[in-house]
């Protein structure tokens, strides 16, 4: 399972083209790492929320496609703590909950100094393989 989300992660051309890289994963648990560029600034000169969003959403996706069936995003928020430092953020991804249909995940987001500054909270909806399908 992981070889194949792997490839579909590896697909996502928007994380590709923010700039963002899955650097681990495992059984509900992903790391994933973004270079700040001038293009993830906001208008003040600070990583745009959106941008850390993004980080914090592909981490879930790659956390939570780790067992058989597919997941997908059902509801997320995000709580912003402080502006990051440095030249890169990464996002670690933890399932916090599983149950049969609903998962739930929490998104740490840390700087180059590794200080807190943001977390993402996600709730995931494992869909049914289809049933032509051979396990």
């Amino acid at each position: 399972m992981i070889d194949e989300l792997t490839k579909n992660i590896g697909n996502d051309r928007f994380a590709e083209h923010v700039g963002i890289k899955l650097v681990e994963v495992s059984d509900g648990y992903a790391v994933a790492r973004m270079d700040i560029f001038p293009f993830h600034l906001n208008g003040v000169g600070v990583v745009h929320g959106g941008a850390s969003f993004t980080l914090a959403d592909y981490a879930f996706a790659a956390a939570s496609n780790t067992q058989s069936s597919m997941t997908l995003g059902i509801n997320a928020s995000m709580s912003y703590f402080k502006a990051p430092k440095g030249k890169y953020l990464t996002a670690i991804a933890k399932r916090m909950s599983d149950h049969t249909k609903i998962t739930g995940y929490c998104v740490n987001i840390y700087d180059e100094s590794d200080d807190l500054v943001a977390t993402f909270s996600g709730l995931g909806y494992a869909k049914r393989k289809p049933q032509n399908e051979i396990p």
